[in-house]
């Protein structure tokens, strides 16, 4: 098969939970797609496939990237539809986990496959070589496994399970279009239950489970312990379990124990009584409303084991060992963690221990390289380090003499030695299985490079190992907020140092130096950020400070940016509220602000908006790179570049109303001057009171394909699905303005505004929002001063303005609702509770 592999339509069989969500992201994908489900029993032959469908559009989070995209999957079933499969160059199975009924379905649909399209199963852990025997032999070199994780949309991580007959060239071509196409970290498993991800991460959920009766810890201190403390979700172990399905978790452990039976852990490979005593009662976790955790009025409980009793959740941790656990060199952590003699630190090595010579004795029977094993725990559960990463970042050698010393002395949960090669890496330069030229391979025995497929030439900075070194580009010039810099070609390109990429005076001083220098010396100016998030927005602390020295941070650090993992195990509606949280945050306003300061405020404003502008008026193109989330004034210097390229899972929003205050970055001005440019009929109004809205209500897009519909992005500009292709897709995009003999669009002299008029439409249907109790007077007061700005004021409708009117209407509106005192109160209510305050 010769690349690029092309898929013009697809098909999914099976739609269930994981069935309905990769037809849901194929779609996103912009992949025509069939949905295939057996026939209802009476009425409509699509009942069931179409009841599916539905389900999508009520899940939170959505795995669709704008509702609408359902209605793209078209229903079919296996008694009408069959022929319908010629059209699809790939065709993924999700049914249910039982070979017999893969089988089955394999020989009904084999006949209509074409003689190019792929079969794929989205077996979590079957045999694909066993799967494989009931597929005809002409269509065994093009049928693998393609373990999707769930969610699909926001999970990162595939396995690419080859059977012994599949034809490389058709992986080469498939593993190019998950990248691309579909935005997926792709790993190489070996045919072995459970793949890579799920025995590695199943594994260590049981030795916690072991460990934590052991050592007489509570379930809820557990969580604790191995959440975000060692550099895990914050959903840990059994809020993980949980969210899973404790009935998802039972089938996979029960795989590795009818099917591991000459495994040396093969013994810990048991539903422990607990858990299935739950799973016998209807006890699933999340979806059924109670599992290890149960939410009892606003508390949350968590169960006894022993008296399969639910009580408060504790979960302190010991002082002594949460101190050592911030230690920030992980040597040193290590160490303190091995001696020390409390409980919970015994507990936090024994399960390091056991998942360290777990992966050594496994790594050559279940992965390639011990890069694959490590990003397929980082991509498929969450992990900020793969566990040979955190061995080798502790010290090889060390760690490798105590877990040899354990096994010995009987306190590991097997009795099997480590392999020889252990000592091997450990006598190397790297000392360690991570090296810059590759990562362990224990059949080659030697360090395996990473894939030469051309599509992984796209990625400039793919995902760094412990071992290896990062370059980002030749220094054009640095200051404490922020670095320029160059791969070589013509493209500079900006990345910001502050906290969470705020913007402060400081990046404001350097981004004025960076536009000057990009004119003169470079063809085009790409602003992205070596890690997530593009940037939350102003930090207006350093407002009335004058520059220092150091490098300039926020004042309060945000909450980290949500990660797949983390939008997997939150609801939007929850991340919409840390949303409100992150912009109070960035607009953190020090005291002497409130004490009379805002002259200064009004200046660092003035010279916000001066960015934005130059910006857009820049005598090269200007692309904004975004990845995750671009809040306030980071989206509106996305809004004010020539393009921007997004990743799928970009969350972008002007969220000022959310903490009192309005955009005035040139947000504003910018959604009444596209207004303008949009009413055809001259009246901007039809256009305006739509992006009024978007802004009043601190809309907050949850993907970049709702980012457009928000109108915060333009149809023009272009959305990412692998996130580590951004920077490569993003100078493509400057270079190609660049090639067309780029000019800047010419300043607008007469913007046509909807005037005193609009705005008193707006206020009018807010009155009535206010008076049904919706919104407050202070609602009320914030929204009527986004009109005025964005309806360019106490003029007549129709008239015209220009661009610096609409932005001086911004800076006075922003300074008169920073004076209240109920502005004043959100912000810092929000700041102490992490909740937005309704006054």
């Amino acid at each position: 098969m010769s690349n690029p592999f092309i898929v013009r339509k697809a098909a999914v069989l099976g739609a269930g939970v994981m069935g309905a969500q990769i037809a849901a992201h194929l779609v996103n994908a912009n992949i025509e797609t069939l949905l295939f489900e057996l026939s209802a029993e009476s009425g409509n032959p699509d009942a069931n496939v179409l009841k599916a469908i539905n389900r999508l559009n009520k899940q939170d989070p959505s795995p669709l990237s704008v509702i609408d995209r359902a209605s793209c999957i078209e229903p079919a079933n296996y008694e009408q539809h069959l022929e319908k499969l010629g059209e699809c160059d790939l065709v993924i199975e999700a049914i249910t986990e039982r070979l017999e009924l893969k089988s089955e379905l394999y020989e009904k649909v084999a006949p209509y496959l074409n003689n190019q399209a792929i079969l794929a199963s989205n077996t979590s852990g079957l045999s694909i070589n066993q799967l494989a025997a009931a597929v005809p032999e002409a269509l065994r070199p093009r049928f693998c496994g393609i373990h999707f994780f769930n969610p699909p949309r926001y999970m990162y991580l595939v396995e690419l399970i080859p059977g012994k007959q599949s034809d490389q060239g058709v992986l080469d071509a498939l593993e190019s279009f998950l990248v691309t196409s579909l935005g997926k970290g792709v790993i190489h498993a070996k045919d072995t239950p459970n793949f890579v991800a799920n025995r590695v991460g199943v594994f260590s959920m049981l030795a916690t489970m072991h460990h934590a009766r052991q050592f007489g810890l509570n379930f809820g201190l557990v969580d604790k312990l191995t959440g975000r403390l060692i550099g895990r979700p914050k959903s840990a172990t059994f809020r993980t379990a949980d969210l899973v399905g404790l009935d998802v978790l039972t089938h996979v452990v029960q795989t590795m124990q009818n099917s591991l039976t000459e495994d040396p852990w093969h013994a810990h490979y048991a539903v422990p009584d607990w858990l299935q005593r739950l799973v016998n009662q209807g006890a699933l976790g999340q979806k059924s409303g109670k599992g290890v955790y149960q939410k009892q009025g606003k508390e949350i409980h968590v169960l006894n084991p022993d008296t399969d009793t639910y009580q408060l959740a504790q979960n302190e941790v010991d002082s002594e060992i949460e101190a050592l656990l911030k230690q920030k060199d992980p040597v040193a952590r290590f160490v303190a963690l091995h001696d020390h003699p409390h409980p919970q630190a015994r507990f936090l090595w024994a399960i390091h221990r056991d998942l360290f010579h777990y992966c050594a004795v496994h790594l050559e029977s279940i992965a390639h390289n011990a890069r694959d094993l490590d990003l397929a725990i980082r991509w498929g559960f969450g992990w900020q380090r793969g566990p040979f990463e955190i061995w080798q970042a502790a010290g090889w050698n060390t760690l490798a003499g105590w877990i040899a010393a354990d096994i010995a002395a009987g306190k590991a949960m097997a009795a099997t030695p480590l392999p020889a090669w252990v000592q091997v890496v450990g006598q190397s330069a790297a000392q360690g299985v991570h090296a810059q030229e590759g990562s362990y391979a224990p059949v080659a025995n030697n360090l395996q490079p990473r894939s030469q497929l051309p599509v992984y030439r796209r990625q400039l900075f793919p995902d760094r190992l412990v071992g290896e070194e990062r370059v980002y580009g030749e220094t054009i010039l640095e200051t404490d907020a922020l670095r320029m810099w160059h791969t070589g070609d013509q493209i500079a390109i900006v990345s910001f140092k502050t906290k969470k990429h705020t913007i402060d005076n400081l990046v404001l001083q350097g981004m004025q130096q960076v536009i000057t220098e990009a004119e003169r010396h470079f063809r085009a100016l790409v602003i992205w950020q070596t890690e997530p998030p593009f940037s939350l927005g102003a930090n207006l602390q350093k407002a009335a400070e004058k520059p220092k020295t150091e490098v300039s941070q926020a004042p309060l650090a945000p909450p980290a940016p949500p990660s797949a993992f983390d939008l997997f195990i939150r609801k939007f509606k929850k991340s919409a509220q840390s949303t409100i949280l992150q912009a109070a945050r960035s607009l953190d306003m020090a005291d002497k602000l409130m004490a009379g300061k805002l002259a200064e405020v009004e200046v660092m404003i003035a010279h916000f908006q001066q960015i934005s502008q130059q910006l857009r008026y820049s005598m090269i193109p200007t692309v904004a790179a975004v990845d995750n989330m671009a809040l306030g004034g980071g989206c509106e210097f996305v809004m004010h570049c020539d393009r921007a390229v997004a990743t799928l899972e970009t969350y972008i929003g002007l969220v000022e109303a959310g903490v009192g205050l309005l955009p005035a970055g040139g947000g504003c001005k910018e959604f009444a001057l596209r207004a303008a440019r949009n009413a055809i009929d001259g009246d901007p109004f039809l256009y305006l009171k739509h992006y009024f809205q978007t802004v009043a209500m601190a809309q907050l897009a949850k993907s970049a394909e709702h980012a457009k519909a928000l109108h915060y992005l333009q149809p023009a500009d272009v959305v990412v699905m692998n996130r580590l292709e951004l920077l490569h897709i993003a100078k493509a995009q400057a270079l190609a303005l660049a090639e067309t003999g780029y000019r800047p669009p010419l300043r607008p002299r007469e913007i046509v505004v909807a005037g005193a008029t609009g705005a008193a439409t707006i206020k009018s249907n807010m009155v009535n929002l206010l008076e049904g109790g919706f919104i407050s007077e202070h609602d009320y007061l914030i929204g009527s001063k986004i009109a005025h700005v964005m309806c360019g004021g106490d003029i007549v409708a129709g008239s015209r303005v220009d661009e610096e009117w609409l932005l001086k209407l911004e800076r006075t509106a922003f300074i008169e609702l920073l004076a209240t005192e109920k502005t004043q109160d959100r912000i810092a209510h929000t700041l102490k509770t992490g909740k937005p305050l309704r006054n």
